[in-house]
């Protein structure tokens, strides 16, 4: 039976907050679009017209209050299954399924994955179908989502067990050294995923080619040549069969280092405009950002593992929650639903240090392409096309953006170009 004592209330009660906080953040973001929403900002006008502005405010609006009922039904199906006694019970009948450590711990977590992916099925319905449907960005059919969906769940599934039962096997039998192994077997995994992910995971989903435009081919392996990179391959993708956003990216490591460009992207924008996007991505890596953020990111796994391997036989968390006895691998659940709360509020942190990196890899971009012109017109055109939040509230996007709001970003691209 679940006890009410001080640790529950004082994660309630900071769990309630948080929730308060996202909504009121959310709310107060809605609430500064519709009052600066009525004139176009200065670096927009003339490409954003009023009626183009407020569908792009109406967007902000709709995905907003969309995220604000989604987060309920999602933190009361948590609140549910913790506070009903269902984990209790879970293991109970896990336990007389005499699976063993292992075996049960990998059932436990699969009963809680599959109840959490069918839980969110409206949900990514609702958002793609409906919302995304009616702002004119979906492309995809039912039965694509469902082939998605079912590959998702297949591979998530399948790296998952493998991970988990690695984790479980070092804690049933390092018992206190586990936590050290366990850090070492993530981060190797995360690095194999990073390199498997561009030749065997991605196109499971996607077409990738090398792009037709040789001229632009040769453009781009000049660029990265002058930004001194060596990237293995140049590809398009066929993202417009799920969606019209427009997006390029850096992917793998290793040999597998290859730029992806969005079909979407080379169909909508000019080759100085291409150019300039990639010229930002390389700046990330000569920045040596993508390394820094998963030093970083390794190093906060390793402090949060070895917080978990003190907390994983405190009695006192499991029998507030319901259980008689410590059960390791319910703790690894029960864990970081205790930190998460206040955790969130670290959020700001990690958004200034992105935004920092953003702005780094802006400049470099410039650099490369010898002006800030293509840059700047390419992050107009982008806000445009993704119908972005051109006026979102100077806390909301301080506490959450990982990217300088647009206006702020292209003006400074602005003040670089006059230098």
């Amino acid at each position: 039976m679940i006890q009410w004592n001080t640790l529950l209330i004082a994660f309630l009660s900071v769990f309630f907050f948080r929730f308060l906080f996202q909504l009121a953040l959310s709310l107060m973001n809605i609430s500064y679009l519709r009052r600066h929403g009525d004139k176009v900002p200065r670096v927009f006008q003339g490409v954003v017209d009023k009626q183009k502005f407020s569908t792009m405010a109406s967007y902000t609006a709709d995905s907003t209050r969309f995220g604000i009922i989604a987060r309920i039904f999602d933190q009361a199906l948590l609140l549910v299954i913790l506070l009903t006694g269902f984990l209790p019970w879970l293991i109970e009948r896990i336990t007389g399924w005499h699976g063993g450590f292992i075996g049960g711990g990998l059932l436990f977590f699969v009963v809680l994955a599959l109840i959490s992916q069918l839980f969110d099925v409206p949900f990514d319905l609702y958002s793609t179908f409906v919302i995304e449907d009616r702002y004119g960005f979906n492309t995809r059919t039912i039965r694509l989502w469902f082939m998605d969906w079912v590959k998702g769940w297949a591979i998530s599934g399948v790296l998952g067990v493998i991970l988990i039962s690695l984790l479980l096997t070092l804690l049933h039998y390092f018992r206190h050294t586990w936590w050290i192994l366990a850090w070492v077997v993530i981060c190797l995994f995360e690095l194999v995923i990073m390199w498997l992910y561009p030749v065997l995971i991605a196109p499971l989903f996607n077409k990738f080619e090398p792009i037709a435009d040789k001229e632009l081919e040769q453009k781009i392996a000049t660029l990265m040549t002058k930004a001194g990179l060596a990237v293995k391959g140049v590809f398009q993708m066929d993202a417009v069969k799920r969606s019209k956003h427009t997006n390029a990216y850096f992917t793998g490591i290793g040999k597998t280092k290859r730029i992806v460009l969005f079909d979407t992207l080379l169909n909508s924008h000019p080759v100085d405009e291409i150019l300039s996007v990639l010229a930002h991505e390389a700046g990330h890596w000569t920045k040596r950002h993508i390394i820094k953020q998963l030093v970083l990111m390794e190093a906060l796994s390793l402090v949060g593992l070895f917080i978990m391997s003190k907390l994983l036989t405190w009695q006192f968390m499991y029998h507030t929650f319901g259980f008689q006895e410590p059960v390791a691998y319910a703790g690894l659940l029960l864990v970081p639903v205790l930190l998460s709360p206040p955790g969130y509020f670290l959020r700001p942190l990690g958004s200034s240090l992105s935004r920092r990196y953003e702005k780094q890899a802006d400049d470099v971009a410039v650099q490369l392409m010898g002006t800030a012109e293509p840059m700047k017109n390419t992050m107009i055109r982008l806000s445009s096309e993704n119908l972005a939040n051109l006026v979102p509230h100077p806390f909301f996007s301080w506490f959450n953006y990982s990217h300088p709001a647009p206006v702020a970003r292209i003006e400074r691209l602005e003040k670089m170009e006059r230098i």
